[in-house]
């Protein structure tokens, strides 16, 4: 089969069928989402940081020893920093990082997706959040263009594909008037599952480490706006018996937006 193809190419190359391992497209896609990623970050880290710079201001009081106007008195940031329990529901765009390894290829596609946080603020440094997402995650395997091994002759299999991860993270945040910059970090599991799918898909459950960070804007009493950038990584499932799994880590980053409430 590929001593025809480069027969073909030798004779003019016209009317051959596209290389579906041709490196060009895939790396300018990798390289488009390597910098939205690096966007989304940049824009989390720079709210975060002037957040934190006005925890570095320090309070000044006038001549008679009472706090100026519109200088929170010790018992007002004394609440602020009340034990707080809050819902939070969020979108998110979820970008997948590819592998390959023992000759597959596997790509996931980028599909948005929702996620429930309920989460407890103890302490300014102290917290915890339980979380539950979910987005479809739809997957193709192909073999691997530089080192097939004994998938060279499998045909391009496209797998429909539903994921969900619960998980349990700790939570580290400062309340600054009416920002809270925060950090999470914490496990949970990866689980993929069919969706539908043409081919056979198995159903796999992996560990993941979480991690991420935002801030809170409370918008009126109760109730604010969340954004954050949180990252996941998991080994890549083992999802057909077509294909030998790649055995390689990946990650799923997941620019969020949403709402919360606070009791």
């Amino acid at each position: 089969m590929r001593m025809r193809r480069s027969a073909g190419a030798a004779a003019g190359g016209e009317g051959r069928d596209p290389d579906p391992f041709a490196k060009g497209p895939e790396t300018d896609k990798s390289k488009t989402e390597m910098m939205m990623r690096t966007k989304w970050m940049q824009a989390v880290l720079f709210a975060v940081g002037v957040a934190a710079l006005g925890t570095a201001c320090p309070a000044q009081t006038s001549g008679t020893g009472q706090a100026p106007a519109g200088t929170a008195t010790p018992a007002q940031a004394k609440a602020g920093d009340e034990p707080q329990f809050s819902i939070g529901v969020g979108f998110y765009e979820a970008m997948n990082e590819s592998t390959t390894g023992n000759g597959t290829q596997q790509t996931t596609t980028n599909t948005g997706g929702g996620m429930l946080e309920l989460r407890f603020i103890d302490r300014p440094l102290a917290g915890f959040e339980f979380t539950y997402s979910y987005n479809p995650a739809n997957q193709t395997l192909t073999p691997a263009p530089s080192n097939c091994e004994l998938t060279c002759a499998n045909p391009k299999t496209p797998l429909t594909v539903k994921a969900s991860e619960v998980g349990l993270d700790y939570v580290f945040s400062k309340k600054v008037g009416s920002i809270r910059p925060f950090a999470v970090g914490g496990l949970g599991f990866f689980i993929s599952s069919p969706d539908d799918s043409t081919y056979e898909v198995q159903t796999v459950v992996r560990p993941a480490f979480i991690f991420g960070g935002g801030l809170d804007w409370a918008v009126v009493s109760h109730f604010g706006i969340r954004a954050q950038f949180r990252d996941n990584v998991y080994k890549a499932p083992n999802l057909s018996a077509f294909y030998a799994p790649t055995g390689e880590y990946t990650h799923t980053a997941e620019p969020l937006g949403g709402l919360y409430y606070s009791f």
